[in-house]
């Protein structure tokens, strides 16, 4: 009796042989017969150690999906089971982790030419809750995260500035020397925060490169942001000291 595979394999050539089409079970590579099916599963197994090399995850999922395919056609051909639904569960889990990043960079891309808008970071994020008079951070701590504001009101003291829900904070300390706060953050209206660790974003960033080019940009706009609200700040107390001394003078 024919072991369970070997039925399965011949009963695939007995299929293709009633549609009319050739089907030769072995081709002889340098002098060595290989059996079409075995071909597959050393291609199979080839782009599972190209998966190694591949230092970026958009890459690594398309190899990955092209390895799942190839061991899927394998595993039916040689009548492996196992096989067959390892890769029919591996191959939707590779597809929608490619849709994931490439959904990720597609939105940081857009968000660097907009309103630089995070929200392509908050699948990412994890929630907690900020109650009013809560320090979050003080300028000079070691920086560890970065924050998204919900709801609530933060408040900058460095600059005398608020922030409303929608705003991001911590960020800069990503890229400060030494990872150290460049401010003061204090709630004060309790709210709730979402946040990511710089570990996190760090791992984004090696998945893919592209993920760090557009966030440097998006920090870079908030910097530029920051200045120019410091420059105002400034500003308006300069003309209210002028303004002071002209009426004492009057």
């Amino acid at each position: 009796m024919q072991p369970d595979h070997v039925a399965f394999r011949d009963a695939i050539s007995r299929r293709i042989v009633r549609r009319g089409l050739v089907y030769d079970p072995c081709l002889d590579i340098g002098g060595i017969a290989m059996d079409y099916v075995m071909i597959i599963g050393f291609v199979a197994a080839g782009l599972v150690i190209a998966t190694l090399s591949m230092r970026t995850m958009v890459p690594l999922r398309i190899v990955g999906i092209a390895s799942n395919l190839a061991f899927a056609a394998y595993g039916l051909l040689f009548g492996s089971l196992p096989t067959v639904v390892l890769h029919g569960i591996l191959l939707p889990l590779n597809i929608y982790r490619l849709h994931e990043m490439r959904k990720l960079i597609k939105d940081v891309k857009t968000a660097s030419r907009g309103d630089l808008s995070v929200d392509w970071l908050k699948p990412f994020m994890t929630r907690r809750p900020v109650a009013a008079g809560e320090t979050l951070f003080r300028k000079g701590d070691e920086a560890n995260d970065m924050l998204f504001l919900v709801s609530g009101r933060l408040h900058l003291d460095e600059i005398d500035v608020d922030l409303q829900p929608g705003a991001v904070a911590g960020e800069l300390g990503f890229l400060a020397p030494g990872r150290t706060r460049t401010q003061t953050l204090v709630c004060v209206e309790s709210g709730s925060v979402l946040q990511i660790s710089y570990d996190k974003l760090e791992a984004l960033y090696y998945q893919n490169p592209t993920f760090g080019f557009y966030f440097l940009r998006l920090a870079t706009s908030r910097l530029f942001e920051n200045i120019a609200q410091l420059e105002r700040t400034l500003s308006e107390r300069d003309h209210e000291i002028l303004r002071l001394r002209e009426s004492a003078v009057s």
